[in-house]
C-alpha cells in the first residue's frame, strides 16, 4: 500500500528509500521520515516514491506506483505453496523472484542448495502472460536456488520434472529432449522480458553462480563443485538446443543463473536494478520541483557505490536536476549504518547521511524500534536542509 503524500503549501521534499530490511518497508520509512519533517516544517509537501534495487521490495514499489496486485499461488523454492503475486499496468506485469522463489520462503529458513528451484518464478511469469500481458519486469534478487533457471524454464514451458524441477541430474539430459522450445515459443511470442540485474558473474567458474552466492544460499564446498559441474552442463544443453553459448556473458550468474535463463532462452534484456525500478515509478515525474530528495537503505556501505538504492537515486537526480528539478536539488540519505565517509557519499551525489546509530548506539534497539528514531533523523533533515532553504526562497 501506498504511502500517502503530504500536500502543504511550503517546500518540497520527494522520499525515495528502499526497505530497511527486516524492519521497515520503503513505504513506511518515507511515512516516519515524513513525520519528522513535518514536526518543523508542517506546511512542507511529503511525496513517498518506494523504490527497490530489484530484489525483495520491487512487487510494492510497482503497487505503490500504481500497479494492481493479481495474487498467485504458486511453488516456493522447495515445492510448497506459496501465496505470491504479479503487479499489472496495462500490459505491464512486475514478477518479483524473492516473493516467491526467494530465502524468506525456505521452509524452516533451512538451506536447500541442491534442490531449490525457480519453478514458482516461471508460474508467475505464466499466470500474467496468460492473462495477457506482453511486457514482463522480472526482479530476480533474493533468490534461494542456483538451478540455472532451469526451473523457471520448465514451469513456463508447462513441464513438471522431478524434484519439483531443479537442476538435478535427472532433470538435465545429456544429449537433446531436454527443452521444449516450441512450447516456450508459443507461450513468449511477443512477450518482452526485461531482468532487473546487479551483478556481473558469468554462469560458471570461479566467478560463477555457484562459486560466488552457492555458500550464501547453505552450500558446502563439495556442493559448490557439484553445483558447478550442472550448471555446465545445463549451458551445453542450451547451446546444443539453441546454437548459442551464453554461459559467459555478464549477468548470466545472477540469481543462480536465473540470468543465464532469461537471457539465453527468453531473450531478455538484462538492466540495472535501480534504474529500472526509477522508471517504472515514474521517478523523473515525481522529482519535479523538489528542493530536497530523502533516499536511503538499511545500511550504506561499499556495496551502495556499485548500483543500489541510494547510489541510483543520486544518480537520477543529478541527470533530471535541470529542467525537471530546481537547479539545487539536494540528496540526502538515511540508513541504519552508515560505514561510508562524506567525501564517499559526496562522489555520488549525497549531501548527507543520517543513520539510526546517530540517535542510538544499541543496534539491538535501532532494530526493534526503528521508526521513533527515523522519526527524529526527520526533524534533524528539517533542520539543517529545509528550513534553510525556507529562508532562501522567502517562505515565512
Amino acid at each position: 500500500m501506498a504511502t500517502a503524500s503530504f500536500e502543504g503549501f511550503g517546500l518540497r521534499m520527494v522520499v525515495a528509500s528502499d526497505k530497511f530490511k527486516g524492519t521497515l518497508t520503503s513505504a513506511e520509512v518515507a511515512e516516519a521520515v515524513g513525520v519528522g519533517v513535518r514536526r518543523v516544517c508542517p506546511d512542507a509537501t511529503v511525496t513517498s516514491v518506494p523504490v527497490a534495487d530489484g530484489g525483495d521490495g520491487t512487487l510494492s514499489a510497482a503497487v505503490a506506483a500504481g500497479y494492481t496486485l493479481h495474487p498467485v499461488t504458486a511453488s516456493g523454492p522447495t515445492g510448497e505453496p506459496v501465496r505470491s503475486g504479479y503487479a499489472r499496468l496495462g500490459n505491464t506485469a512486475v514478477v518479483e523472484l524473492a516473493d516467491v522463489s526467494g530465502l524468506v520462503h525456505l521452509p524452516g529458513g533451512t538451506p536447500a542448495p541442491l534442490t531449490a528451484t525457480s519453478y514458482g518464478t516461471g508460474e508467475l511469469i505464466a499466470a500474467a502472460v496468460d492473462a495477457g500481458c506482453n511486457r514482463i519486469i522480472l526482479g530476480i534478487g533474493g533468490s534461494a536456488s542456483t538451478d540455472g533457471g532451469r526451473g523457471l524454464i520448465d514451469a513456463l514451458a508447462g513441464r513438471l520434472c522431478g524434484n519439483n524441477s531443479a537442476l538435478c541430474d535427472e532433470n538435465v539430459p545429456k544429449s537433446g529432449g531436454g527443452l521444449d522450445l516450441a512450447a516456450l515459443r508459443r507461450r513468449l511470442h511477443g512477450v518482452e522480458v526485461v531482468v532487473a540485474c546487479d551483478v556481473d558473474n558469468p554462469l560458471t567458474g570461479p566467478r560463477g553462480a555457484a562459486a560466488v552466492y552457492g555458500p550464501q544460499k547453505g552450500a558446502t564446498p563439495a556442493q559448490v563443485v557439484e553445483l558447478d559441474r550442472r550448471l555446465g552442463e545445463w549451458a551445453d544443453l542450451v547451446a546444443r538446443e539453441t546454437g548459442a553459448d551464453l554461459r559467459d556473458t555478464p549477468g548470466a550468474g545472477a540469481a543462480g543463473g536465473v540470468g543465464f535463463a532469461a537471457i539465453a532462452l527468453l531473450g531478455a534484456e538484462l538492466r540495472a536494478g535501480i534504474d529500472l525500478v526509477l522508471e517504472m515509478v515514474r521517478f523523473s515525474e515525481k522529482l519535479a520541483g523538489a528542493d530536497l530528495v530523502v533516499t536511503g537503505e538499511g545500511a550504506l556501505d561499499e556495496q551502495t557505490l556499485h548500483g543500489k538504492a541510494v547510489a541510483g537515486v543520486a544518480a537520477a537526480v543529478r541527470a533530471l536536476r535541470r529542467p525537471t528539478a530546481t537547479p539545487d536539488t539536494q540528496v540526502v540519505a538515511v540508513c541504519g549504518v552508515n560505514k561510508l565517509a562524506p567525501e564517499q557519499l559526496k562522489e555520488i551525489g549525497v549531501s548527507a547521511a543520517y543513520a539510526l546509530t546517530d540517535v542510538e548506539p544499541d543496534v539491538r534497539r535501532c532494530i526493534a524500534e526503528p521508526r521513533p528514531l527515523l522519526e527524529e533523523l526527520g526533524e534533524r533533515i528539517a533542520v539543517e536542509h529545509l528550513t534553510m532553504t525556507r529562508r532562501e526562497k522567502g517562505i515565512a
